[in-house]
């Protein structure tokens, strides 16, 4: 039976990368924004389904294309995390600049639609999402199931879809209250500062970790 509690920092560090991922403005929110806005919550939710199964989907092949990656070559593992540190910190120059300067977030313009269509236009949004694919890349140098059974990954993944559903399903609630949406507004420049001093720290940890 695996160890998990061997694979738990690692488990920490990948969740956390994930949550502030998820939590961070970028064109989910902004699809999320368009559907609570137009249809309210049911619909926002319906989609959020889609954003998760999108996210766990990427999820699913980044651990297959790094796992093939690091058993072909013995130092891909160092680069993969000097690449994840890297665009951790451009991450948090994006962040940091936002403080200074706040752009407009605004709903994206959509067609009427069935709760299916929904749920697939969450998901192909997610999964041809290049933040969500480069924030995966960046939670894969972190290595959270590398010499983990099939049990390890399980719980991987599971618990990853739980936290990108929870993470979006809470925009899905709040975006469809307008006061919400203007109190996030007024206190932006304090939650971009944030993600960016994190996104900091996270690209540190990462840099210096040991495989």
């Amino acid at each position: 039976m695996d160890d998990f509690a061997f694979y738990l920092p690692r488990f920490v560090a990948a969740f956390s990368i994930l949550t502030f991922a998820a939590v961070s403005p970028g064109p989910a929110v902004a699809f999320l924004l368009g559907v609570s806005a137009s249809r309210g919550r049911g619909a926002a939710l319906i989609a959020t389904s889609g954003i998760a199964l999108g996210s766990s989907t990427i999820n699913v092949l980044t651990l297959l294309g790094v796992g093939l990656l690091l058993s072909q070559i013995a130092w891909a593992m160092e680069l993969l995390r000097l690449i994840g540190a890297a665009y951790l910190l451009w991450m948090a120059y994006g962040a940091l600049r936002k403080a200074i300067h706040p752009p407009r977030i605004e709903a994206a313009p959509l067609e009427p639609a069935s709760a299916h269509r929904l749920f697939a236009a969450g998901y192909l949004m997610q999964v041809t999402n290049p933040k969500a694919i480069a924030f995966w890349l960046a939670i894969a140098s972190v290595g959270a199931t590398q010499g983990g059974g099939p049990l390890v990954v399980a719980a991987f993944i599971a618990c990853s879809f739980v936290i990108s559903f929870t993470c979006h399903a809470a925009w899905a609630l709040v975006l469809s209250a307008a006061p919400v949406r203007a109190a996030y507004a007024r206190g932006r420049r304090w939650i971009e500062g944030a993600l960016g001093a994190f996104f900091c720290f996270a690209a540190w940890k990462i840099a210096v970790s040991e495989s």
